[in-house]
């Protein structure tokens, strides 16, 4: 697909232009977030950890909402809570989100981050416009929670695209969000989720298009499928502002097996990152009986 408008058209021609010709070169990306003090680590979980209990399934109706959420997190002694933004009510109103925002705080949590399921691989038109108010918002619903950093995706390139297409439609739709999310106060958290994003030289070619303030990496230890994984981290994670903590990981060709939780949070310690580490649960066993086990060992290994 091209874009439907001739500004459009020469906007995302400009950003192909300027954008590395190949994938190797990127690997010369822009500096690492300059963090010069040891790695400062705090402990939070994702709502999606909850999914079936937030969203329900074809057999059960939903059985929790934001707020048991953020009960059952307090229990468990953690700092944050990351409010996974497809568990809201639809249309959700300032009122809902301060009354929110004061629920967690009566219980000493952080709101650590938000999410916003976008695709700015969307063409120009106005499906793009769609998917960049769809941002806005989310920024907006963030700045109320007084939630720092907002997950973001690039999006799935279309059928009729090339992949410098998608990456200069992506580049273009941060750096038209960023402006907003600086007013408002919200760094926005790129997310290695696969397509354009799936490898770290990928994610590498769209941080160095957008080089910019309030812009970094939401670093999924769950999401890189290549040769080595923990290599692949150790890439990412100096340009994280958020890092999702999953429980597995998968080498290409072999099935999923049970992360090195203590190799990962070694990788964020030597990156010096600072910030939270967010249980994102996605594996098969009951998250009720898992998740305290897991937010256990994290708690050991972050000290």
């Amino acid at each position: 697909m091209q874009p439907k408008t001739r500004r459009g058209f020469l906007r995302v021609a400009a950003i192909v232009a300027a954008a590395p010709l190949g994938l190797a070169r990127v690997a010369q990306a822009i500096d690492p977030i300059g963090r010069t003090r040891p790695s400062h680590l705090k402990l939070s979980i994702a709502a999606y950890s909850y999914r079936d209990f937030l969203k329900g399934t074809k057999d059960r109706k939903p059985s929790m909402d934001l707020f048991e959420f953020c009960n059952i997190s307090a229990d468990m002694g953690l700092d944050a809570v990351e409010l996974t933004s497809y568990y809201f009510p639809e249309n959700v109103k300032p009122d809902y989100l301060h009354k929110l925002k004061q629920h967690a705080f009566n219980l000493g949590l952080d709101i650590s981050g938000t999410s916003v399921g976008n695709d700015f691989c969307v063409p120009a038109g106005p499906p793009r416009e769609k998917q960049l108010a769809l941002v806005r918002t989310w920024v907006d619903n963030a700045a109320d929670l007084d939630a720092p950093v907002i997950r973001i995706f690039a999006g799935q390139k279309k059928r009729d695209q090339s992949e410098d297409e998608a990456v200069a439609l992506t580049i273009d739709g941060i750096k038209a969000s960023l402006p907003y999310a600086i007013e408002k106060g919200v760094t926005l958290a790129l997310e290695n989720h696969g397509g354009i994003t799936a490898t770290p030289e990928q994610l590498l070619r769209l941080v160095n298009g957008v080089n910019s303030a309030n812009f970094g990496v939401n670093l999924d230890t769950g999401n890189f499928h290549g040769a080595d994984p923990y290599g692949d981290l150790a890439k990412i994670a100096p340009y994280a502002v958020n890092v999702q903590v999953k429980t597995e990981i998968s080498v290409a060709g072999k099935k999923k097996t049970e992360a090195d939780l203590s190799r990962e949070i070694n990788i964020l310690r030597e990156a010096k990152y600072s910030g939270y580490v967010v249980l994102e649960y996605e594996a098969a066993e009951d998250p009720m009986k898992a998740i305290p086990r897991h937010i256990k060992t994290l708690r050991s290994l972050m000290g």
